[in-house]
């Protein structure tokens, strides 16, 4: 095979893989600023203020809220710190530690007792839904918090797909460059140069 001929097959290959890398990098970016502004808009419309002042004031809270105090809540970062560090952490005060399946199979327990105190059964029957109720808030804002966090791995997939298209480009380039450079009869041989190894000794 002549050489120009592989470099013009090497060149044209590595033009196919920068434009598919272009077209990558442009798909993913795309997909950030979907994800970013879906993200954003869905959060911004339930009007949630970060909370700030006393209401941080525990240790269990303020490493983790204090960077967002009196924010409003638009992003996946923001979501997942007041989901696991906000409101995870006043369920677990009012239960005890104990989930909502455990408070639920308890109040389902004691409803069914005709001895139960009344007040003792509404009581955990509020707990009960108030467990309910954060459980389904604290998914809302963990399913924003995950497909934020897509969005960011789509930007950064998006830079390495341009970087990569961009090095794939300059080589192609060169390949042009060098392709010129080479006299046009000449071969490239497989194996040239190499010593021919010696015939085995008989008798």
């Amino acid at each position: 095979m002549r050489r120009r001929t592989l470099d013009t097959l090497l060149t044209a290959a590595g033009f196919i893989v920068a434009t598919v890398l272009l077209v990558a990098g442009g798909l993913l970016t795309w997909a950030n600023n979907f994800v970013t502004d879906n993200v954003h808009s869905q959060l911004a419309d339930q009007k949630i203020t970060m909370p700030s002042g006393k209401a941080i004031e525990d240790p269990a809270i303020k490493p983790y809220l204090s960077q967002y105090a009196g924010q409003e809540l638009t992003t996946g970062a923001q979501a997942k710190a007041y989901a696991d560090h906000y409101i995870l952490v006043h369920m677990n005060k009012a239960s005890g530690g104990k989930t909502y399946e455990e408070v639920s199979g308890q109040f389902i327990a004691m409803s069914q007792d005709k001895t139960a105190d009344p007040a003792a059964v509404a009581e955990l029957g509020q707990l009960r839904q108030t467990l309910f109720m954060g459980n389904t808030l604290r998914g809302l804002l963990l399913n924003a918090y995950a497909f934020g966090t897509m969005g960011v791995i789509a930007w950064w997939g998006a830079i390495a797909a341009f970087i990569g298209s961009g090095l794939m480009f300059l080589l192609s380039f060169l390949g042009i460059w060098h392709r010129r450079t080479v006299p046009v009869e000449e071969e490239v041989r497989i194996g040239a140069g190499r010593a021919a190894a010696p015939a085995p000794a008989v008798g």
